[in-house]
């Protein structure tokens, strides 16, 4: 049995300048964005896709779509995602994850360079890194995506590092 190398990868939050703007608006500005303003009344319960932590009781965040895969493939994706107002910049992990995804059950999903679906997987996020480990170790995939597998909505994307 060969021995295979560690598989190095980067686990990046989202840039919040798309998102800062949204903090300007009224209630009602917001909905006609599809977009709503909540005030967090749990931990976890309101995971921040640009710090990659989840609000903390009372903390501003705005629930909003967000296309997480633009492209031109059949797997061109989009889904709601909440931006914590603190959050101004985007947090990388370099072989690691954030605690925000060890505690959920996790869609893992790999792609390849032309934004097809290659493989899945679901998994508890304290056994993440062997299904990252997996899929990176093959050379078809090119990006990984992860979705909070309950809810479905989009997490993070990991690539190789």
């Amino acid at each position: 049995m060969t021995k295979t190398e560690p598989v190095h990868f980067t686990v990046r939050g989202l840039s919040p300048e798309p998102f800062q703007a949204l903090f300007e608006l009224s209630d009602e500005e917001l909905a006609t964005r599809r977009a709503k303003r909540v005030v967090a009344d749990s931990n976890p319960g309101f995971p921040c896709r640009v710090s990659l932590q989840d609000a903390e009781p009372g903390e501003e965040v705005i629930l909003t779509n967000f296309v997480h895969l633009h492209s031109e493939s059949p797997f061109h994706s989009t889904h709601a995602v909440y931006v914590r107002k603190e959050a101004t910049t985007p947090v990388s992990y370099m072989d690691s994850l954030p605690e925000i995804l060890r505690g959920r059950l996790l869609s893992i999903r790999a792609f390849d360079t032309i934004d097809m679906l290659v493989g899945a997987d679901v998994v508890e996020g304290n056994r993440a890194e062997e299904v990252i480990a997996k899929f990176l170790q093959d050379p078809t995939v090119d990006f990984l995506h992860v979705h909070f597998a309950r809810p479905g909505c989009y997490a993070c994307r990991i690539d190789r590092a």
